[in-house]
């Protein structure tokens, strides 16, 4: 005799078994986590190159015949230079002021240019710097330097004229202005020459 299952038994049957699916579903089910968003920072550097700046010597440039004033910052401060040795009796400090060896190779016709501008001229020039120190007297050191006078009777020296092979212009007694102890004393430049429109002490006591 074949046994007989109630319609109701079969039902919840099947009832517990969706329900325990169901359950296990929720407990054990595949869970997926986003992967972690990595952020990459790209860094640009920029490397400025350092500005160089580059001084050339005037005297390595052609001469021109452009006529030097007696006023200007270049010569100002040229002669500031020079006044300043003066007061100090520092005559190494005002090569600067004097006419370059470098214009001079270019324009004076000697065998040897640069060992006369080196012998002679350079080396009177630091003698006479130290004389004018002494003629500003004891308290050289409290001088004022107050400026330059530049006489208007520059010429033009043509190649040949004064043992030259380059032309320049040239002015006799410019005269230095100091103040010294409330009274003026001035110091004549004897000689200056131009190189390329300014001008540069060649001679600041007498000429040998």
């Amino acid at each position: 005799m074949t046994p007989r299952f109630k319609p109701s038994r079969l039902i919840s049957a099947i009832v517990l078994t969706l329900t325990i699916m169901l359950a296990l579903a929720s407990c054990g089910g595949t869970s997926s986590k986003a992967a972690p968003t990595t952020t990459s920072e790209s860094t640009t550097t920029t490397t400025t190159a350092p500005t160089t700046t580059t001084t050339v010597d005037p005297g390595t440039l052609p001469q021109t015949d452009e006529k030097p004033s007696g006023t200007g910052a270049e010569f100002e401060n040229r002669m500031k230079v020079l006044a300043n040795a003066i007061i100090t009796n520092t005559p190494d400090t005002a090569v600067s002021a004097f006419f370059p060896v470098s214009a001079y190779k270019q324009t004076k016709k000697n065998t040897d240019p640069a060992a006369d501008w080196k012998n002679r001229l350079i080396a009177n020039f630091k003698v006479d710097v130290a004389a004018a120190n002494k003629k500003l007297g004891a308290n050289a050191k409290s001088a004022v330097f107050t400026g330059v006078t530049v006489p208007a009777t520059a010429v033009w020296v043509k190649p040949g004229e004064e043992y030259n092979v380059g032309p320049y212009w040239r002015v006799f007694k410019a005269q230095m202005n100091f103040t010294v102890d409330g009274k003026n004393v001035q110091i004549p430049i004897e000689s200056m020459i131009s190189w390329r429109g300014q001008w540069y002490v060649v001679h600041l006591g007498t000429i040998r």
